[in-house]
């Protein structure tokens, strides 16, 4: 096992090299100076010719590229054109707000889509699995924005039981994480219904149940646990997505989080901070893809057999 996630992690290693590379030919041909973002358009050629040298705009790309990657490595990430801050900085004291609503959209999305999808796949064609999979239909064409915003009249306007912006306490978060785990949900217990679905029809779970084992140890023992495996896969993915995608989510409730960081940095073309945010998120999604795989090996105790398999094959050869 640990070779293996020796091998995975030395893989995130061309993923960041070729997400940098990508992010700073993007930035480099879209319209605008970044001389002038920072100077205004009152300067002068001079000044600004001056800042291009001081900045290293005049060399070319993959020059760029090659000192940005070697200063990163050292733990320098350069410095926001926007706000002249050190760029780690400002991401570090922005990423606990993502983190969080991440995390709390995804433990609200497994609270409810999981239990939920089971039972939807017990009671198959009931009129409980009818309304399941309604409401996950409703919740996946539901645009994000818009069930933000009914969640901010209603709750926030209306009955004023929860705050509608900013970050002032735990009860700003209970709106936005609402709103980022509806998708994630539907699609988790649609995803979890289909696997159980597929897997209480094989052999073993008919044999276990001719052998009077109870439902419940049928359901949660021997069903469940081989339908994990897709389930797992899909968190993880939407824990990625929810670490990236917010960006909606705090633009409507005014979270000072790195979704609203990005977006501020490309409408100012500021290129450090796009990159350094983005390889941020892309190094945070593949080690959650990591954790992932790792997880697989505790769940199925067939691919725990293998890795035992193959170190032993190892230690004889």
């Amino acid at each position: 096992m640990s070779r293996y996630i020796f091998r995975r992690l030395l893989m995130l290693v061309p993923v960041v090299l070729g997400v940098a590379l990508f992010i700073f030919a993007v930035m480099d041909f879209t319209p605008g100076d970044p001389a002038v973002m920072i100077l205004g358009e009152g300067a002068t050629e001079a000044e600004y010719a001056a800042l291009h040298a001081k900045l290293g705009l005049n060399d070319p790309l993959l020059v760029r590229y090659a000192r940005y990657i070697w200063n990163a490595l050292h733990g320098d990430f350069g410095v926001s054109y926007r706000t002249g801050l050190p760029v780690f900085q400002e991401i570090a004291s922005r990423l606990p707000y993502t983190f969080v609503l991440a995390v709390v959209s995804t433990i609200i999305a497994v609270t409810i889509g999981l239990p939920v999808g089971v039972f939807s796949a017990v009671k198959q064609y009931s009129l409980a699995d009818n309304f399941a999979l309604g409401c996950a239909l409703l919740l996946t064409s539901m645009p994000t924005f818009w069930l933000a915003m009914m969640l901010v009249l209603g709750f926030s306007l209306k009955m004023r039981w929860l705050p509608a912006m900013g970050v002032t306490g735990w009860k700003n978060f209970i709106l936005p994480a609402i709103a980022t785990a509806s998708s994630s949900t539907a699609s988790l217990l649609r995803m979890t219904r289909s696997t159980m679905l597929e897997v209480i029809r094989q052999d073993y779970i008919r044999t276990a149940r001719a052998k009077g084992a109870k439902e419940s140890r049928v359901i949660f023992d021997h069903a469940l646990r081989n339908a994990l495996l897709p389930v797992v896969t899909l968190i993880g993915v939407n824990f990625g997505v929810a670490l990236g995608g917010t960006i909606v989510i705090e633009q409507v409730f005014a979270i000072p989080g790195l979704g609203q960081l990005m977006v501020n940095a490309i409408r100012t073309k500021d290129t450090p901070m796009v990159i350094a945010s983005l390889l941020f998120t892309a190094v945070i999604a593949s080690l959650i893809n990591l954790l992932v795989d790792i997880l697989y090996a505790y769940i199925d105790p067939r691919l725990r057999a293998k890795f035992t398999v193959a170190k032993k094959r190892r230690v004889s050869a």
